[in-house]
């Protein structure tokens, strides 16, 4: 039987890491799969006989995610780290596990079974907690679809999802409250992803200052903040959902913005495949469209659009650019997208697609003004 802990909120300190050393200088245990053991026995309640078997899960960059396995279950222990695992140096407070805590417990029973873990228990002075494992066999799905799987039909779930998490949230203002703060999202969001691009592209300085701003003000429904395919794990029973630490009360648009960037850097980065992964974004809207009724589609569907430029042009000249980005060619040809969706202002998807479309294969250099390109 695993105990279900309290969890106290502590104070945000940014740590001094101590080369070789194991714990930072406030105290808190960082996990590893050599040391996690004896710390799982005390606080999973785990027999000294038992065995446990632990690996790590690398998939993110902010936290150290581990798989447990027993041989009564298999889980996951999540823990908060300061400094992300980033080329670039990128900081953020590790506070923000309790706020991914509180979001999941605030969806688990909004969402259909299986989307979000259970939390089992947390350690509050080591800034970790541990959840229930999604079921098995499952797949990440930003791995299916790079490597060419695109179902148009799991397009349609992952936009009724979302547009449940939206619809829901918005028609609990007074819960929501409790998640006003966005300490985090601009630490993980807005400043690596808006900002950068604001200092390394001005001649878009003013689009994605007037995004920055709806951000900041907007408070309309939970902005899950992450929503992309790397954190929709693919079983039988649908989606598991993970990743909710950038959760806060605000703007909407930047989710829908932020999961389509995902499917069209995949269509740059595999062109033959680019029609399957429209018909994909065109399954999303019609999940989301079918659920979300609370919120005025429109006003969503054009600021999405706008977001979705700012997140495609992020990924590559943000903090954490797409790893599988590797060549240039595919670089520019995000930054013409972006640029071509910034100027044009598509009110609608398929004008939005008909912008990505004709400009595959087809954009001049993104640092060029307009005068130098004619």
């Amino acid at each position: 039987m695993y105990q279900v802990l309290p969890i106290v909120e502590a104070p945000f300190a940014l740590p001094e890491i101590t080369r070789g050393s194991r714990r930072y200088n406030f105290g808190m245990f960082a996990l590893t799969t050599e040391n996690s053991v004896e710390w799982l026995r005390r606080h999973a309640r785990i027999g000294d006989r038992e065995p446990i078997h632990v690996r790590e899960l690398a998939d993110g960059v902010s936290n150290v995610v581990l798989r447990v396995e027993t041989p009564r279950r298999t889980f996951v222990v999540k823990q908060s780290r300061p400094q992300l695992r980033t080329e670039a140096a990128w900081f953020s407070d590790i506070n923000r596990i309790w706020r991914e805590r509180d979001v999941m417990q605030l969806l688990r029973p909004l969402l259909p079974s299986l989307v979000v873990p259970e939390i089992l228990f947390g350690v509050e002075a080591d800034y970790a907690f541990a959840m229930s494992h999604a079921p098995e066999p499952f797949r990440n799905w930003r791995s299916m679809l790079l490597q060419g799987e695109v179902d148009a039909a799991l397009g349609e779930q992952a936009g009724k999802l979302l547009g449940v998490i939206h619809d829901a949230t918005a028609r609990r203002s007074q819960e929501m409250a409790r998640f006003a703060d966005r300490t985090v999202f601009e630490q993980l969001r807005v400043e690596p992803f808006y900002l950068k691009i604001q200092q390394k592209h001005p001649h878009v300085q003013a689009p994605v200052q007037a995004l920055i701003e709806r951000m900041r003000s907007r408070r309309l429904a939970l902005c899950h903040g992450d929503f992309s395919p790397k954190n929709l794990l693919v079983h039988s029973g649908g989606f598991t959902l993970v990743d909710y630490e950038t959760g806060h009360w605000g703007d909407p648009a930047m989710d829908i913005g932020f999961f389509l960037s995902h499917i069209l850097l995949k269509a740059v980065h595999r062109p033959e495949k680019s029609l399957d992964y429209f018909a994909l974004t065109r399954g999303f809207w019609t999940g989301y469209t079918t659920v979300q009724q609370a919120l005025p589609i429109g006003d969503l569907r054009s600021a999405g659009i706008q977001h979705l430029a700012a997140c495609l042009l992020a990924r590559v000249d943000g903090t954490s650019p797409a790893p599988y980005l590797t060549g240039e060619e595919e670089r520019e040809t995000v930054r013409c997208i972006a640029q071509r969706l910034f100027d044009e202002k598509p009110e609608n998807w398929e004008l939005a697609l008909l912008a990505v479309e004709e400009s595959l294969g087809e954009c001049r250099p993104f640092s060029l003004t307009q005068e130098e390109q004619e």
